[in-house]
Order: structure tokens, then sequence, then C-alpha cells
């Protein structure tokens, strides 16, 4: 890093950072991208159908086989949603493999899910296969239907409950309505064994003759007002799987409250305090755009994330209120970018005279910034070649698994193109909250900048331990190990190089994730994102003058 009275000028052997970076590079390409696609051939020659074909294929079945009034419906919403217990469980055991070539064309995991909405509210939910178009499920979610306020309740009163919105049907009733849809999906009624009795709620039925370890082919049939509700078939896993998960959940959301969101507070609040104490030597001028731009990304990231809202079931009502509750999030956690910024430049600054985070009109700060994205680019490959290499060593360890999201999926939002922009509020924010200024706070409490950086790696570590990645201490350990590296940017060349190697790092993964679905679109603006950070420090290189002023030593002019 500079110190204030030094011109601004990055120090780094780019030759010597070269080798490094190619060699993460091809790490992470190779066993990132190129190894397991090779060895799941669904990956390579699966296509995935359109929205619009999965909405046509649920539309006509729909009409042909329910009767269901399509060309009525309000509106018709296309998800994607998966049986995350499944696929984790599949994976965990590692008949992921054997699961795609026996079961997969049949029981998917992931499916396009198609919800027709009358005007009544009535709604009919149809699961169609991502590559067939076949459909596989389907459920009447009627306007008047109890079935959301049963699924409230536990025990006893749930199961008179459900009996009660069946309308006391009788288990041969149940038997008759749910055979003709048995033998329509090839099933022998009589090969399959039923598991529901006399005055139990639902029916349900499993198929011996198909299983995966301890999961089995389960057949489950709901029932209201006497006429069936739902058809789902699904492989069931097993209940300690169930369990491990939920416990390991519970663990994750304790870890996420208190050891990443009760202690980021405490730096916020940290932050807003030395902001004003070392107001003689930073400015609050500073930070502002970078604060508004960190808004409106979250805002637009929301407002991406509108079909999971609906798909969910909400109202207009419930959707306005999670809007506005995210308003408040995003103006909150802006704030923490700008007092950290403010504070984590003034701390630096005041106690030790270096310059981390230049301003727009220093001399040779065109130049540092494009050096910084340089440097970026090389230290962000070295990264995924490192976090590549953690992951055979967790996985070989701790036998470290992972399994879907679909809240997360670009196939549920409205943009998924919009999606790596949450690169740069990853990297504008988290390298100004737990570098920027936690490492110096920290250390002022530690007197160790080692320390420092640890403790403050494991802070921001922490708060990703609510990705279903298990078992959950897996992500925490990749990423104090990642944030230390980050620490080591920051304090070897600053907050620019560290913030532009955060965002290059999880553009590169974001922008795969867009390449990998294959369509022109996507595609191309996968690897516009990857380019992005080029194009704007180039950008601000191009257009920042280059001005002689001797640089300032107390309180700066405003700047970018």
């Amino acid at each position: 890093m500079n110190r204030i009275q030094e011109p601004l000028k990055l120090k780094a052997n780019f030759r010597t950072l070269m080798i490094p970076a190619i060699v993460g590079l091809v790490l992470f390409l190779l066993l990132q991208i190129v190894l397991p696609t090779a060895a799941d051939p669904e990956l390579q020659t699966s296509v995935v159908i359109t929205k619009e074909e999965a909405s046509h294929a649920a539309s006509e079945f729909a009409k042909d086989q329910l009767g269901f009034p399509v060309e009525e419906a309000t509106e018709t919403l296309v998800t994607y949603q998966s049986n995350s217990a499944l696929y984790g469980y599949l994976t965990k055991e590692k008949k992921l493999d054997e699961y795609n070539k026996t079961y997969e064309q049949q029981y998917p995991y992931d499916v396009f899910r198609v919800r027709f909405t009358l005007p009544g509210l009535d709604a009919l939910l149809v699961d169609v296969h991502m590559q067939t178009a076949a459909v596989i499920s389907y459920t009447l979610d009627a306007a008047h239907s109890s079935y959301d306020r049963i699924e409230l309740n536990t025990g006893a009163v749930r199961r008179e409950m459900l009996l009660l919105a069946e309308g006391n049907m009788t288990l041969s009733e149940k038997q008759a309505l749910a055979e003709p849809w048995l033998q329509r999906s090839g099933y022998d009624p009589a090969s399959l064994e039923l598991l529901t009795q006399e005055g139990e709620p639902k029916l349900e039925y499993a198929d011996p003759s198909k299983s995966v370890l301890d999961a089995q082919l389960k057949l489950e049939f709901t029932f209201e007002d006497r006429q069936l509700r739902s058809y789902q078939q699904a492989f069931d896993v097993p209940e300690q799987h169930t369990a491990y998960v939920e416990k390991q959940t519970q663990n994750a959301l304790m870890l996420t409250l208190i050891g990443y969101g009760l202690f980021t507070l405490v730096l916020g609040i940290l932050a807003i305090v030395y902001s004003v104490k070392t107001r003689a030597h930073t400015s609050f001028k500073r930070g502002v755009f970078l604060a508004l731009l960190l808004f409106v990304i979250q805002m637009l990231n929301t407002y991406n994330l509108m079909p999971v809202f609906k798909a969910q079931g909400m109202s207009s009502f419930g959707i306005a209120f999670m809007m506005i509750f995210y308003v408040i999030y995003s103006l909150v956690f802006s704030a923490l970018l700008y007092f950290s910024l403010v504070g984590g430049d003034g701390l630096w600054r005041k106690e030790d005279g270096l310059n981390v985070w230049p301003r727009a009109k220093e001399p040779g700060y065109g130049p540092y910034v494009l050096d910084s994205m340089k440097l970026g680019y090389l230290w962000a490959f070295i990264l995924l070649g490192i976090q590549s290499i953690i992951f055979i060593i967790l996985s070989l360890t701790l036998n470290t698994w992972a399994t879907t999201d679909s809240e997360q999926s670009p196939y549920n939002m409205l943009y998924p193109w919009l999606f790596p922009l949450m690169a740069w509020f990853a990297g504008i924010s988290e390298e100004a909250v737990y570098r920027l200024f936690g490492i110096k706070m920290v250390k002022k409490i530690v007197r160790s900048t080692f320390v420092a950086s640890l403790i403050t790696s494991i802070i921001w570590a922490l708060g990703h331990t609510l990705y279903p990645i298990y078992p959950i201490i897996s992500r925490p350990i990749e990423l104090v190990i990642i944030g230390l590296l980050f620490s080591y940017i920051f304090l070897r060349y600053g907050y620019l190089t560290a913030m532009f190697a955060h965002v290059i790092f999880n553009s590169t993964l974001m922008g795969i994730s867009l390449i990998l679905l294959r369509d022109a679109t996507n595609v191309v603006m996968g690897a516009f994102y990857i380019a992005l950070p080029a194009l704007v420090a180039y950008v601000i290189y191009r257009f920042n003058p280059q001005k002689k002023e001797k640089p300032y030593t107390t309180a700066p002019p405003e700047a970018l």
C-alpha cells in the first residue's frame, strides 16, 4: 500500500503472478467445469426445454386430463423447482450417476412447475420434466382450500383436519380415484405396496421394485371435498438423512445469526463511531456513490426474484411487504458499507499514514485503478484454483456434498443476466466491512494483523453457512482460507485491488453459471460479466484527469 505522501503506484511483479494465475485458471476449469461435465453424460447431451414449451405441455395436460380451464387463467407462472432432499441424498451417497441412468427420465428431481391461476384464485400446479416436457405430477390448489392452514398443525390435530378436508372418504373410495392415474403412469396397482390404512388421511403407495439404497419410490395422492387434489411420484429419502439436514440447517442458522450477524452489527456500530473520531482524516462525502450503487444492485436483485415470491403463493400484499422489508434491509446494509468505507479510510490514514483507498482526484489515479484491475484478475484466477483444491480436500476428508437451491437458481429470475451484478455487491461491501475497516478495527483490540485478519475472515465466512453445502463447517473452512488470502491482497495492495479480485472471483463463477444455461443471450452476458471489471477499470483510466497537484495529507477533496 502507498503512504499518504507517496505517488499512487502499485508495487507488484505482474510476471511473477502470471504463472500461478494461469495454473489457477486451468485447475478451476478442469476441476469445476470440464471433469464434472465429462463425468455426467446428462450434462453433455441434455437440452433444457424453454419455459414456453413447459407451459404448453402443462396446458395440454390440464385441458385433456383434468378439464381445467387454462384459457381463463389470469396468470401463468413457470418456475424451476427441485427436490433438494433427494438430490442431496444421492450426492452424499455418491449415487447420483446411477440414479440419472436408471430413474431420472421418469422421476426427475428438477422440474419446471407451471402455475395456472384463475380469477377466483384457484390454481393448478403442474410439474414438467425439464428435458422431455413429460408431466410428472400435479396439484389443484383451490382458493377455499384449508390445506395451508392444516400444514401449520401437527399430530392428531393435523390428522383430523385432513380427514375433515377430504370429506371423510373411505380407503376404497380413495383407491378408486387413484387407480386410473396409476394405470396411466404404467403401474399395476396390485404390484404396489399400500402404505395407508383405513381412517388415515391421504393415500400412499410404495413400489418395492424401485429403490436407491434406502430411498424408495412412493406415490402419494391427496384429496379435498371428496375429489382428487394432487398426485405426486418421487423417491422418499430416509428420515435419518432428513433429520441430519434439519439439524445442520438449525446449526447454520445459529452460526449465521450469532457468528456473522451479531459481530457484523458490532462492526457497523464501531464504523459509525470511528467515522466521527477520524473525521479530520477522511471525508463524509466519500462512499456515498458506492453506498447508493449497492442499494440499487440489491433492489434490482430483489425485483429479479419476483418469480420466487409468486411461486411461494404470496399475495400482492405479501409481495409488497417483502419488498418493503428488502428496502429497509438494503438501506441498513448500504449504511454499513458507507460507514465502513469512511471509518476504515480514516483509521488507516490517522494511525498508519497509509492511503489504502485513494481518491479519484489524486495524481495517477487512473493508472492505479487499471493496475488494480490487472492484479485483481491475476489474484482471482489464483483463488479459483485454490478453491478447487480446497473442494477436493474437503470432499476427501469431510465427505463434503452439496444439494440444489431453487430460490437462488437463474431459472427463477425474471432476468438471469442481472444476477452477476451481485458479484459487485459482495466485492464492494465485504472488502470494505471485513478488510478495509474490520482488520484495522480488530487489530486495535488483538494487536496482531494476522489474528485480526483471521477473526474478520471467520466472521465473513460464517455468513455463508446457510448455503446448501454439508457438513455446514465445509463452507466456513473454505472461506476462512479464501478470506485470509483476500486479507493479504488488501494489506499488500489496498482496497481497490482486493475489491477487484473479489468482484472478478464472483463474476467468473456467476458468469459461467449463465454460460452453462447455453442459450445465446445468457452465454453472451456471462462472458460480458467476466470482462466487465476490465471495462469499468479502463473507463475510469480513460476519463480520469491526470492532475499534477500535490497529494494532500489532511481532509481530502470530494472523490468518487
